[in-house]
């Protein structure tokens, strides 16, 4: 008897009359000692599906249409969770069932400190006394390679890094040794590095415990790294299901076979990477380039660019950046972290240079930085022979028109209170460019189309768009005011792998339109290999290698370097 069995499940949802289909008639099973992945874009449906197990699904406004779904701990004993009353539900969650949902800092409490919230659920299932429970949850922390775990016990969720966070929500869904364990995507943010801790530990916990687990992703990659078995969603329907072997090495769908060719780690620099529509029968929107021009040119120019004086757009000297933590009696700071160290590089006009390396190495600060977003504390930062650092703030005017940011978290940019229209027509009247409303709705809606969008999305709402669309508005955000310069800060890493092909395509094509210089920031190699002409290598706030974007991935000099490359989920079985 299995462990989980799904059967026919459909699931609607009904809000103000409109129904949307959110999964028809999906049928699969998870066995003791299992891991199975759910795999599929975002809207697919494995989240609905991990959520309808653990019945944490409003109702409304879902409905369930028809299905079952039969949770067997025993071979004596099965229930029907759609079926079962409040308190057998409670008993399951947590206890029998748990889940490791995909952000720890909204999933954790931030007024609970970390022990606090791993003793909870044991105080509530177990019947053990507090001093007991705080014991196990030191030792949960232990077995979850946590440093310090003693003193991570008193800390709250926000003094944690992101992939310490992963581990306590790891903790607190572990400790009560489920038999079914639901991870909803855990690593899909983390840096490489962090993601094959976390990988290596769910796997090797799962065995320990001999438990069942479904495990939700949207990279088929991480997939080969962890899985026994893979179902591929589409559109709330299962496209297909097999072992991991059989989908890798002769997949059917031909959904299934778009996701195993979009990632960039099998194409060249600067190859067009395939998208969904290339292998489903879906309508293209039209490009914002003519056909006949696109074939004049080949995609990708392959001519190295030449790294003279002339060329150089930006040079960084000696640059350092500090925090400090709260001042002393007499205004000394009791303690000063640098997080970016005596850090000099120059960038050239019409490249694109990735700067990689893992989460706390002064990536994303450097990026900031360079805008005087936040203030260096020595050294120079030269935009085109003008030095910015020397230039009080209120100066800067010009510079925020030729530098823009493309930020990580493209929803928490846009103003959730405004249109995306009215976002993007925002600097055009900071800057006073358009005199009149009419002219600015047509700039606007001209860069959106650029972006693959429509004219009629002008007047929604951030939050009714996905997350691939909410990031093309934020990159036609960032070109209304036709920048020479732009700071890429890990803007596609949160990113389904499809919708990640479609916004790195995008950014390849408006380069060659715009001819903007980039700075590509990211903490995935592979990803940075396929965009950058050159690559700087950051660690711990210096820049530890640098060289072109193939001597970097194929041939690293440093044991770091080396570490970054070996920890990317290949998605090639051994």
């Amino acid at each position: 008897m299995p462990l989980l069995s799904i059967q026919n499940l459909s699931v609607d949802f009904i809000s103000a009359d409109i129904v949307t289909p959110a999964l028809k008639n999906i049928s699969f099973t998870v066995n003791k000692g299992e891991i199975v992945a759910l795999v599929g874009e975002s809207g697919s449906g494995k989240s609905v599906t991990a959520l309808s197990v653990l019945q944490l699904l409003g109702s409304p406004p879902a409905v369930y249409k028809s299905g079952m779904i039969n949770f067997s701990e025993s071979n004596d004993h099965e229930i029907d969770i759609l079926k079962a009353g409040n308190r057998e539900i409670q008993n399951i969650r947590g206890n029998k069932i748990a889940m490791i949902f995909q952000e720890p800092m909204t999933s954790l409490n931030p007024v609970l400190t970390c022990g606090n919230q791993v003793m909870e659920s044991m105080l509530r299932h177990k019947k053990i006394s507090t001093k007991e429970a705080k014991q196990q949850t030191i030792n949960w922390f232990e077995k979850v390679k946590l440093p310090n775990p003693a003193t991570i016990f008193n800390r709250y969720p926000h003094q944690l890094s992101g992939g310490q966070k992963q581990r306590v929500m790891i903790a607190i869904a572990m400790c009560c040794h489920p038999s079914l364990l639901i991870c909803d995507e855990p690593t899909t943010a983390l840096d490489v590095t962090v993601q094959k801790t976390i990988l290596d530990l769910i796997r090797e916990l799962q065995r320990q415990q001999n438990m069942g687990v479904i495990f939700i992703t949207h990279d088929l990659g991480v997939v080969a790294e962890i899985a026994d078995r893979a179902v591929v969603m589409y559109q709330g329907e299962i496209a297909e299901q097999n072992t991991v072997k059989e989908i890798f090495q002769h997949p059917h769908h031909p959904y299934t076979k778009a996701l195993l060719a979009c990632r960039p780690l099998l194409h060249k620099k600067g190859e067009r990477l395939p998208v969904v529509s290339d292998f489903m029968n879906i309508k293209k929107p039209e490009p914002f380039e003519t056909k006949a021009a696109q074939a004049e040119r080949p995609y990708a120019d392959n001519k190295e660019i030449a790294l003279t004086g002339e060329r150089r757009l930006l040079a960084v000297e000696n640059l350092c950046v500090k925090f400090y933590s709260r001042k002393k009696l007499f205004g000394r700071p009791s303690s000063t972290v640098t997080a970016v160290d005596d850090v000099s590089f120059d960038v050239f006009k019409g490249e694109t240079l990735g700067l990689v390396g893992e989460s706390g190495c002064g990536k994303s600060t450097l990026g900031r930085a360079l805008l005087r977003l936040i203030e260096p504390d020595s050294g120079k930062i030269i935009y085109n022979g003008a030095d910015l650092t020397a230039k009080r703030k209120d100066e800067l005017g010009e510079l925020r028109k030729e530098i823009q940011v493309i930020f990580q978290d493209p929803y928490s940019s846009l103003n959730p209170r405004l249109t995306i229209g009215s976002a993007i027509a925002e600097p055009l009247k900071v800057h006073r460019l358009f005199h009149t409303r009419l002219a600015r709705k047509e700039k606007v809606i001209e860069l959106l189309q650029k972006v693959n969008m429509q004219p009629g999305h002008f007047n929604r709402y951030p939050h009714e768009f996905s997350g691939g669309q909410r990031q093309r508005i934020v990159i036609a955000r960032a070109l209304v005011l036709h920048p020479s310069f732009i700071i890429c800060d890990e803007s596609v890493s949160a990113l389904d792998v499809s919708v990640q092909a479609q916004v790195l395509n995008l950014l390849n094509d408006l380069k060659k339109e715009f001819g903007f210089t980039v700075i590509f920031i990211s903490h995935d190699l592979s990803v940075v290999r396929y965009i950058s002409d050159r690559i700087l290598v950051m660690k711990s706030g210096k820049i530890i290698e640098t060289g072109t974007a193939d001597e970097i991935y194929f041939n690293p000099k440093t044991e770091y370097t080396q570490k970054l490359i070996t920890a990317i989920p290949k998605g090639i079985l051994n």
